[in-house]
């Protein structure tokens, strides 16, 4: 697979795709940046750093996870808002990946931020759903570090990356709770993820130079090489789906923000390739806004 670069940045991250028009987040740099068809980049919420997750709303809105939980921002207007900040009465410290539930609401999984940003060991943390009527419940607790998630096809099964330990899948049950937790692949670096319409799974990793494919049961389909020795995440677009799109980081950068520090060198990169099958769509979430 051959993959040509879009745009560089200190730590690329968040990444959803919507046709031919890509949002990204720079973890160091701050905000969130929309890369358009003609190669336009415009910037939005420029202080809101560690960015790990960016979902698309119905109404054009685009919803942003980092410190303190989950927030929204309009790219027509510039007008933005808080989504949820507590759960059950409790502060959030952080929010890292999202992905829309299939119902109007989304997955998230909640993150240690403050003790990443003071390069200590980060508390145990949780996988939540956060219905399209604003009502959020814990799903799972006592996570390491929650990354990379996504409901199968269906919305039976829920695939998340559980950074220093492994790619889980969790069966979804009527009620939405999870349950029979089941390891796929250990892999301890698993950061980013993304379905096609096979139903494979696809992995990245912050300290691998490739995506890993999966087949729902764990086995290794497939590797692709990377133009470089790590990646945050990967995503489907394009107008078949096929496009595929990876940010790619250094393995230094990656150590340097486990220990508290940012990376001083634009040395990550947004590439885009050719897949021979086609991304699962994500659906947009339908949040009302006051």
């Amino acid at each position: 697979m051959k993959f040509e670069p879009l745009v560089q940045g200190y730590y690329l991250e968040a990444l959803i795709v919507d046709g031919t028009t890509v949002w990204y987040s720079d973890v160091v740099e701050g905000g969130i940046r929309r890369l358009d068809a003609k190669g336009v980049t415009t910037t939005f919420l420029p202080d809101r750093r560690l960015v790990g997750g960016v979902l698309l709303n119905d109404d054009g809105c685009v919803l942003v996870s980092g410190s303190g939980g989950i927030v929204w921002v309009n790219p027509a207007t510039n007008a933005s808002g808080v989504l949820i900040d507590t759960v059950d009465g409790m502060p959030l410290l952080g929010v890292n990946e999202m992905r829309p539930d299939g119902n109007g609401g989304c997955y998230f999984g909640s993150i240690d931020m403050p003790a990443i940003e003071r390069g200590k060991t980060p508390g145990p943390v949780g996988l939540y759903r956060l219905a399209a009527d604003g009502k959020a419940i814990k799903l799972w607790d006592g996570l390491v570090f929650t990354n990379g998630l996504t409901p199968n096809a269906d919305g039976t099964r829920l695939y998340h990356n559980e950074s220093f330990v492994g790619t889980f899948a969790y069966d979804i049950k009527p009620d939405g709770s999870l349950a029979n937790r089941a390891m796929l692949l250990e892999k301890i670096d698993c950061d980013g993820i993304a379905l096609d319409v096979d139903g494979c799974v696809w992995v990245s990793g912050f300290s691998s130079g490739e995506l890993l494919r999966l087949k729902s049961d764990g086995t290794i389909v497939q590797r692709i090489p990377l133009p470089g020795d790590a990646a945050t995440n990967v995503r489907f677009g394009g107008a078949d789906g096929r496009d595929i799109y990876v940010t790619v980081v250094s393995r230094a950068s990656a150590q340097a923000l486990k220990d508290g520090k940012m990376p001083a060198s634009k040395n990550s990169v947004l590439y885009r390739g050719r897949s021979d099958v086609a991304g699962l769509a994500i659906p947009k979430t339908r949040f009302r806004f006051g």
